[in-house]
């Protein structure tokens, strides 16, 4: 079963360093979009959402900085990880880059190896992150570290691959987990188990629940929403 490691939004005016990268991150498993401009990736930032944005910054129409300065102005992006790709290796454009909100600068040429490691370190901080912190909606609790769920004041003890499952999907309001995202993600290679198997949790966990906090989209997959 085919994985995604995550969605990267590739931003450069060359079409050769864009295929480049996208051929290489496309072949470490990561999920790809590419725009020419800033202009363009504030257009497709919007239905792509991505993880992580690698940025050049000498662009046409809208440079890097400025596309940095926007994404960081809005808060929903908040998350979303940015790492300069670009010429300009001085000290001084590095640490302007990085006070502009960046998360790391990567300088040209590209080193097609270093660049996927640099992309995978700073999601896996992230996710490393993430994975400690509950997730938080009203009424509703879901506390990773000690597996526990809390909903409308009352705690609800969910078997592990019922709670993995449930926070898998909350963790990303909106966004539709494919059947077979969900079956690498929550069993993996431990055992071998089929779509049933989904259904079978999903409706264990809106019974125990009390709410229908996970919807079926059908021939697709499922996707968390209040």
């Amino acid at each position: 079963m085919e994985t995604k490691l995550g969605k990267i939004l590739v931003v450069d005016d060359d079409l050769d360093i864009r295929q480049i990268v996208e051929y290489n991150l496309k072949l470490h498993g990561y999920e790809i979009e590419t725009a020419e401009n800033g202009v363009e990736a504030l257009e497709k930032l919007k239905n792509f959402n991505p993880d992580l944005i690698l940025l050049d910054i000498m662009m046409p129409i809208k440079d890097g900085i400025q596309t940095c300065i926007e994404i960081r102005a809005n808060s929903e992006y908040d998350n979303t990880l940015i790492i300069f790709l670009t010429a300009l290796s001085d000290e001084y454009s590095e640490i302007r880059g990085l006070d502009l909100g960046a998360d790391d600068y990567i300088a040209k040429p590209i080193k097609p190896k270093l660049l996927v490691t640099r992309i995978h370190s700073a999601l896996r901080r992230v996710q490393q992150n993430d994975d400690a912190k509950p997730i938080l909606f009203p009424n509703l609790e879901i506390n990773r570290e000690q597996f526990l769920v809390k909903h409308n004041g009352k705690t609800i003890v969910l078997p592990r691959k019922e709670f993995e499952l449930f926070a898998l999907l909350a963790s990303k309001p909106g966004r539709v987990f494919l059947r077979h995202e969900i079956l690498d993600r929550v069993w993996g290679n431990e055992v071998i188990v089929g779509d049933r198997t989904i259904d079978v949790h999903v409706r264990k966990i809106r019974q125990k629940l009390d709410a229908d906090f996970i919807h079926t989209v059908k021939g697709v997959g499922y996707k968390f929403e209040m």
